[in-house]
């Protein structure tokens, strides 16, 4: 089973990433994983603490001469904002954030033990293990793309179906939206809400290409793959929302309308043996089941609940109405989330993708996901 877990708080010592499940022999290539740390520190709208840290992994363990040895893969970010024993106590809760919730939980009467954990400043340690799951799945000709296709109300138009087309136009954009045209009423928002001292939120949208059918199951609710790709797009902070292909727009049409019908052409091998699509509203996944279509996920993500013009909050001691706090923060943090979005549809494919054609080393899940296809081809 491929799994990982998160350690370490926003301005502590560091954060750790620890990767259990890996097979053997898979390349590591730390840059790779120092690339995707930085756009996740990109795109427009970033508060100033992006000018202080600047992201690197360390590899502490579970490699040998750059390659994966089968035990687990630790890897550390080092916070170059080092102060959590410095910072002032927490006493007004920021309404939006865990504060709160967290201080009630925990019976803190200072809510920085709740921010230190909660920050978004974490999902650079799931960014480092979902690099390292991307590196598999990239192997086997999977290719997973996270983007921007929304800010403050401004949509994106239905984006290229080449993996490399997307993503040579997701990375010439400051926001990391494909669409040139809305990029800039997206970029435009997010300079307008900053001059107001506000933030806006925005939906990110996640493609993985060349997923092969018959990932997940149908036979235990849990295993079922959508469910656990919303599980792990829900569980990244300030998102609100999750759809699977058309999603939401299923519910206001007709059977007739949506259901991607089957075609089959003996010259159509690929991934499907024959069988394809001209459609892909199910968003890849039926019953809980790749089913040969690129998989697609779109995430709503709420705006940043700090601001700079603070809501109305309560002093936690004197229970007296007063401004919430003001931390440092992000205008805009869409584009960071859409990276974030994309290491964790990647770690939780190449999870249901081991437990399909696990082994104990990369060569033998490439013998046993060679069987397979060859075992559809022969349908």
């Amino acid at each position: 089973m491929l799994k990982y877990i998160t350690t370490g708080e926003s301005h502590g010592k560091c954060l750790i990433a620890v990767v259990e499940g890996l097979p053997a022999g898979l390349k590591i290539d730390t840059e790779s994983i120092n690339r995707e740390l930085a756009r996740r520190q990109g795109g427009y709208g970033r508060g100033p603490r992006m000018k202080i840290e600047k992201d690197t992994v360390e590899l502490l363990s579970g490699t040998r001469k750059g390659l994966s040895i089968g035990s687990p893969i630790a890897l550390k970010i080092k916070n170059a904002d080092y102060s959590i024993e410095d910072l002032p106590e927490l006493i007004r809760a920021r309404p939006g954030h865990a504060d709160l919730a967290g201080a009630m939980k925990y019976s803190f009467h200072d809510m920085r033990n709740v921010l230190e954990r909660a920050s978004a400043r974490e999902t650079a340690a799931r960014v480092s293990a979902g690099t390292l799951a991307n590196t598999l799945l990239k192997g086997f000709n999977i290719n997973v793309l996270g983007y921007v296709v929304g800010i403050g109300g401004f949509l994106a138009s239905p984006v290229a179906k080449d993996p490399q087309e997307l993503r040579q136009c997701r990375d010439a954009s400051p926001i990391y939206c494909p669409d040139k045209q809305a990029g800039k009423a997206m970029l435009d928002r997010i300079k307008e809400v900053e001059k107001a001292g506000d933030t806006v939120g925005g939906i990110i949208e996640v493609v993985a290409f060349g997923v092969p059918p018959g990932l997940g199951s149908y036979a235990q609710w849990t295993d079922r793959l959508d469910g656990r790709l919303a599980r792990a797009a829900m569980a990244v902070q300030a998102i609100k929302g999750v759809e699977i292909g058309l999603g939401f727009v299923l519910a206001n049409a007709s059977g007739s309308q949506v259901h991607d019908e089957i075609f089959y052409d003996k010259s159509k091998k690929g991934l499907t043996g024959g069988f394809y699509r001209k459609t892909n509203n199910a968003g890849g996944l039926e019953g809980g089941i790749t089913n040969g279509e690129p998989v697609v996920l779109r995430a709503a993500m709420k705006p940043i609940p700090t601001l700079r013009k603070p809501l109305a909050s309560v002093e936690l001691s004197s229970k007296k109405t007063a401004e919430a706090a003001a931390e440092r923060s992000d205008v805009c943090a869409v584009p960071a989330a859409s990276v974030v979005l994309e290491a964790v549809v990647a770690f939780e494919l190449a999870s249901a993708f081991l437990e399909k054609f696990g082994g104990d080393s990369v060569e033998e899940v490439k013998r046993n996901y060679a069987g397979y296809l060859e075992q559809i081809r022969g349908l």
